[in-house]
């Protein structure tokens, strides 16, 4: 991969910068010292060693407590000579180097499972290149500029591995640790540091209070990468290892496909019946984001439960995943299981929750199969309970359905809108084209619409509150720019249904900075392969409306 143009850019950002303070009278001592601790992490990692080095000696004039306003000719005697040492660096850029690093992420794109990383870090040019290197990878990135935002992102996304900085604009990463670390070590969620602050004071307290890893800037990806691909396989040998989940007591995912298995087989034997129930707890999300995922968890304790109070001996529990839960009830048929799980979402029902100083219900939609057929495999057992719970959901939730084979015809219309708004009248044809024609699963109906300008795209009439939405924004357009239209739909529109992607040329930083603090949900760069963004938002619809 090549780092040359993540080297331009800092250039450029450096440049941007320093022309600014030039127009303000004062500059503050503890902004030019974060200048100095991104540009040396970030120097270092993209191959400007020169420019690292001259960021390590300066920085030590300054610190990050002190008021001191500091005047152009103050500042300007130690930060102009960063100038021509750039074009010193860009000038002995390693291509060899690139050659090799290139070939080995070729050599290894295909090894890695669909992992998602939280990369939590202001550095919006080190975040991009991580970004790059890592999907490379075949990893998906998440970007948190901000503490706030990576706590949001955390809570909402879970991913499998969070990459931290210790210097974060809003509040430091340590403070971020001690509020993540314990539902982390829960959910068996790694933890690397990567940090230009790297005193053994600091080390010492980031390994005590819990990470995995310390890792200082600036970062040799080489390595890196290799730590990341070793910390994936401890991670999956710590889930295979363990078959509890341990915020509710239940039995996990592991121990799920090892009860199917296991029922199918006796099935096939012995021809004893069982059936499975899937119970999915509605509008979960709408708890954490109104009453905190603290109370979110004693949600989901509190219904686990319920139902261990109510099912048998033989009945096995298990966390499917988030807010998603299975219930296996031998020898039992499906009309019979149904019964039971009424039961427990009436209990459920009636329980009353109280946060904030308020009060509360929750309810929960399931789908319930049963095995008929000796030739049936877990897979389409899953799938026909699946559908059931789709039925459920989508006809309006807190009810049972089971599976027939007529469900199919019962299945509740749901509208999936793609939009495209790009003054580029190529893309805009390529997108629709590419898209007219997809057909997920869980949607009835998929529309395809394109505006060549955010104005008329905001004044038309676009919304309806009980469909679905995925916008490719580009953010350079005339009149209204891509960031200008994100601002407004996260301020006028529900956030739910709405996924935003914005398509950038990266010719402005701030830009990139302003979307994922406004509320983006992911950027593409141009030019980009159609391929490349398909996968993507089909990732993104995924998770965010079919899971």
């Amino acid at each position: 991969m090549t780092t040359r143009k993540y080297k331009d850019l800092i250039e450029q950002r450096t440049r941007l910068t320093l022309k600014e303070w030039s127009e303000q009278p004062g500059v503050e001592e503890k902004e030019i010292y974060r200048f100095l601790h991104n540009l040396k992490g970030t120097a270092g990692t993209v191959g400007l060693k020169y420019v690292e080095k001259l960021a390590e000696s300066t920085i030590l004039f300054f610190s990050d407590s002190s008021e001191k306003v500091w005047s152009v000719e103050e500042w300007g005697e130690l930060l102009y000579p960063f100038l021509p040492v750039f074009i010193e660096d860009i000038s002995n850029d390693l291509m060899i180097h690139e050659h090799q690093h290139q070939h080995q992420v070729t050599e290894n794109h295909n090894n890695h499972q669909k992992f998602e990383i939280l990369l939590i870090d202001d550095d919006v040019e080190l975040v991009a290149y991580f970004k790059e290197s890592l999907e490379k990878q075949s990893y998906y990135v998440t970007i948190a500029l901000s503490a706030e935002r990576g706590l949001k992102f955390f809570y909402d996304r879970k991913p499998d591995l969070i990459l931290l900085d210790i210097l974060l604009p809003d509040q430091s990463g340590i403070e971020v640790l001690n509020q993540i670390i314990g539902k982390a070590n829960n959910e068996h969620i790694p933890i690397i540091i990567i940090s230009s602050e790297s005193s053994k004071e600091l080390q010492i307290r980031a390994y005590s209070i819990g990470v995995m890893d310390f890792v200082k800037k600036p970062v040799d990806m080489d390595l890196f990468l290799t730590l990341i691909q070793n910390r994936f396989k401890l991670k999956t040998e710590w889930q295979k290892s363990i078959i509890v989940d341990e915020l509710t007591g239940t039995y996990n995912r592991k121990h799920f496909n090892q009860t199917i298995k296991q029922l199918v087989a006796d099935f096939k034997r012995t021809e004893r019946t069982f059936s499975l129930a899937l119970i999915d707890l509605d509008y979960f999300k709408k708890v954490n984001d109104t009453y905190g995922h603290l109370v979110g968890d004693e949600v989901l304790k509190s219904f686990a439960e319920i139902v261990q109070n109510s099912i048998r001996i033989e009945d096995t529990f298990c966390r499917y995943g988030g807010e998603e839960f299975a219930l296996f009830l031998p020898n039992t048929m499906a009309m019979s299981a149904k019964l039971v799980i009424e039961r427990i979402r009436e209990h459920l029902s009636s329980k009353q929750f109280h946060a904030k100083g308020e009060t509360f219900h929750v309810t929960f939609s399931c789908g319930i199969t049963e095995i008929t057929n000796p030739e049936l495999e877990a897979d389409k057992l899953i799938e026909e309970a699946d559908q059931a719970l789709y039925v459920s959901k989508y006809a309006g939730r807190n009810q049972t359905n089971l599976y027939s084979e007529d469900l199919s015809a019962r299945k509740a219309e749901s509208t999936l809108n793609v939009i495209i708004v790009d003054d580029d009248a190529l893309i805009r044809k390529i997108v629709t084209t590419q898209f007219s024609t997809w057909s997920p699963a869980d949607i009835s109906e998929v529309k395809v619409s394109s505006y060549a300008n955010g104005l008329d795209f905001l004044q038309s009439d676009w919304y309806s509150a009980d469909e679905k939405y995925i916008i490719l924004l580009d953010g350079v357009m005339p009149d209204l720019d891509g960031v200008e239209v994100l601002e407004r739909i996260r301020n006028d529109y529900p956030v739910v249904n709405i996924i935003i992607i914005m398509l950038t040329g990266r010719t402005n930083q701030s830009d990139i900075v302003h979307a994922l603090q406004t509320g983006a949900d992911d950027y593409v760069i141009k030019p980009f392969h159609m391929k490349e963004l398909f996968l993507r938002i089909e990732r993104l619809a995924f998770r965010f409306f079919f899971k």
